[in-house]
């Protein structure tokens, strides 16, 4: 995963967390973790692509 997407990833969590979070203030800034855990931990889609890839 290269820098560019770690910080596209986490500029649309903290959009989202804005947004949901503190405009509307609603629960849905709960969906603003999922690019934010991608940015961090890596996406799951990414290594099985890796994966299947190198076979």
């Amino acid at each position: 995963m290269s820098i560019l997407d770690k910080t596209i990833r986490l500029l649309v969590a903290g959009i989202i967390f804005f947004i949901c979070g503190f405009i509307c203030q609603s629960w849905w800034w709960l969906i603003g973790l999922v690019p934010l855990l991608t940015a961090i931990y890596g996406c799951p889609m990414y290594k099985i692509y890796g994966f299947i890839r190198k076979k």
